[in-house]
């Protein structure tokens, strides 16, 4: 059975620092990518970021890019989204998500698996 268990959010200043943890179990994941998504209130859910398993290129929004930094460790079967210089929009709920490849990655019903998600407040 496929796990993806997020972790790390929280309440931040603006201007702060957050990192988010994604630990993943249940299968190989050699041929995934992984992703983080936000759900605002009231919004639809949004591709933050992502990478592939093995750690290749990764892809951001717009909005997250020189901010946002996603990594993996195959080691720990762990994806991380290291937050920086956060803002009030940036609040939401981050979730991981697991896709088989090839997918396009801003594709929200391309990926299969779903983490619980971890609320980000940022205030201002």
């Amino acid at each position: 059975q496929v796990q993806l268990v997020e972790s790390g959010g929280g309440l931040v200043q603006a201007g702060g620092s957050l990192r988010l943890s994604c630990l993943a179990s249940g299968r190989t994941f050699s041929n995934y990518a992984m992703a983080w998504f936000r759900q605002a209130p009231g919004k639809e859910r949004q591709f933050i970021a992502g990478i592939t398993w093995s750690g290749g290129a990764a892809y951001y929004v717009d909005s997250a890019k020189g901010r946002f930094t996603i990594s993996v460790d195959n080691a720990k079967n762990t994806v991380y989204l290291q937050m920086s210089s956060l803002k009030p929009d940036d609040t939401g709920f981050y979730y991981c998500a697991a896709g088989v490849r090839p997918l396009t990655f801003i594709n929200v019903h391309q990926y299969a698996y779903w983490g619980q998600g971890t609320q980000v407040t940022v205030s201002s």
